[in-house]
């Protein structure tokens, strides 16, 4: 028996209530009413059944306006937004030391005298340090408090840290506000990850997972635009209320519907996923009961640290995800954004280093708006792979300049070619932040099952700034040893490797779910159907 449209009927109902019935179309009440079921009841359960799948793709395939709500995405960007606030923040505390670097290094600014090179290069890197330590407890809070508490919580160490910052008077005290700062950065780091890959959609997960890029560039150029004009007061001042509007904007916003169905709170979840989605709670039962299916399938055993490393998919997701974050690492970001305005005055350019920071500034948030609109329609590896050729062209460029000026000392040529430190940092930035940038996160909110993905994001974040950590402490030492040059040679030889990594070795996870994710993980076929064109992967 099909049903159809129209008045046709199905053992006494019409066809819109069978359609859309609460109660599962494989139960005998749901045909009868009755609690006694017998052989034809199977039979017509079957059927019927049968019938209402069918059905069912007649109707996304048709779309009826009166029997398919459509949904609005746009609570889910609002609440990316919100959540990334975090991580505005954090690109304001990261980038505070481009202005502040030198005013310290030159008269002590609020601490009285003059701090040597050394004592700069561990108030820029005792950032990475505390992000490093920090990132284990992100990840226990988030299991334990959910992501959106812990995520608000991170407006604790922000505070501490800018109370410490606004009464230094010993560079001592600048180091314990940094390592505390980094605390703050790797709740963000973190946490935004997964709940943006939690509540986004398969066909917006990556442009969700690109706002943290975005926002920490946006962060950057906040501090490059008011940190050389304003006193040291007002800067610190300027930058602690971002934290608060983050709080307060972030406040409002559920929590992920994936955690809370972890808790065994699904009618919160159910509630969480119709507001995400702009749909009634009954148009979202699906969906709810597909993720309750993926977490009870993820948690029927105990999950413990090891099962990290021995489950097939756990471990290739940790190895993919720490690679990517190494990579990322390796390209030498951090030595460009904390120590830029030293690399222009050491390529002698024309321009006042100030306003050089602030163009680099700009193109970095102009190039990081372009991940989250081509993300989703090109994938992950190929903006990898283009982000790779253009960040080795031109640290190669940069490296070579170095090397002439400082070796071959040819100043000639170094005169006629002085505008390329500037051309080729734009360039970088440009091509890093397309991809390098964001999708290393974005990777990381949506390869992790989700009764590992506390414990394993953790590991990735810890690896990520333990290399920013070694990068930006001991860049001065290498840099002392061997040239400018050879750090931007060594940086381009591993964004070179990347894209062999990325070719040969990286999967990728543009269009999928979650679900076909770990199954192309695990080595298993999916067969649930995809989200987007309802056919089988």
């Amino acid at each position: 028996m099909t049903p159809t449209r129209g008045d046709e009927r199905i053992e006494g109902r019409s066809y819109k209530d069978y359609a859309y019935s609460p109660v599962p179309v494989s139960s005998s009440s749901a045909v009868y009413g009755t609690s006694t079921p017998g052989r034809e009841s199977v039979e017509l359960n079957i059927r019927g059944k049968e019938s209402y799948d069918r059905t069912s793709l007649r109707t996304v395939n048709n779309r009826p306006e009166e029997m398919t709500e459509k949904g609005s995405k746009r609570l889910q960007f609002l609440a990316a937004a919100a959540a990334n606030l975090s991580v505005f923040a954090t690109g304001a505390v990261s980038g505070w030391t481009s202005p502040i670097l030198p005013k310290l290094e030159d008269d002590g600014g609020p601490l009285g005298s003059p701090i040597s090179k050394d004592q700069s290069s561990w108030v820029g890197s005792l950032l990475s340090l505390g992000a490093m330590v920090g990132s284990f407890l992100a990840g226990y809070l988030g299991e334990r408090w959910g992501r959106k508490r812990t995520l608000l919580s991170s407006l604790v160490p922000f505070l501490i840290g800018w109370i410490l910052v606004a009464t230094a008077v010993h560079v001592a005290q600048l180091y314990v506000a940094r390592f505390i700062f980094g605390l703050a950065l790797s709740f963000s780091f973190t946490i935004v990850p997964m709940y943006c890959g939690e509540i986004a959609e398969t066909s917006i997960r990556g442009a969700l997972g690109s706002f943290l890029q975005l926002f920490i560039t946006l962060g950057y150029l906040y501090s490059f635009l008011i940190g050389p004009y304003v006193s040291y007061t007002v800067f610190w001042i300027l930058c602690a209320i971002l934290p608060v509007l983050f709080f307060v904007c972030f406040m409002i916003m559920p929590e992920s519907p994936y955690f809370l169905l972890t808790q065994g709170r699904r009618d919160e979840a159910v509630a969480s996923l119709a507001k995400f989605r702009n749909k009634s709670e009954a148009a979202v039962q699906k969906e709810a009961d597909e993720m309750q299916m993926m977490l009870d399938e993820a948690f029927k055993n105990q999950i413990t640290f090891s099962d990290l490393f021995k489950v097939k998919a756990n471990r290739k997701a940790l190895i993919y995800t720490c690679a990517l974050v190494s990579f990322q690492q390796f390209t030498g970001i951090n030595i460009v954004l904390f120590y830029m305005q030293p690399i222009f005055i050491s390529a002698g350019i024309s321009i006042p280093t100030e306003q050089a920071t602030i163009i680099i500034g700009v193109v970095q948030v102009l190039a990081s708006g372009i991940t989250p609109i081509v993300v989703d329609r090109f994938g992950r590896r190929v903006l990898l792979v283009f982000s790779s050729i253009g960040t080795t062209v031109t640290l190669c460029a940069l490296g070579l300049y170095f090397y002439l000026k400082e070796v071959q000392q040819a100043n000639d040529v170094v005169n006629q070619i002085s505008w390329l430190p500037v051309v080729a940092l734009v360039l970088f930035i440009i091509t890093y932040s397309v991809g390098w940038g964001p999708l290393p996160w974005a990777v990381m909110g949506e390869m992790f099952a989700s009764n590992v993905k506390a414990k394993a994001s953790s590991i990735t974040v810890s690896v990520c700034w333990f290399l920013a950590f070694l990068l930006t402490k001991f860049c001065n030492n290498l840099e002392e040893a061997f040239g400018n040059y050879a750090t931007f040679w060594v940086c381009g030889v591993f964004c070179l490797i990347s894209i062999l990594f990325t070719v040969l070795l990286l999967p990728e996870t543009k269009g999928k779910t979650l679900q076909q994710i770990q199954d192309e993980l695990s080595g298993a076929t999916s067969t649930t159907l995809h989200a987007e064109n309802g056919t089988k992967k």
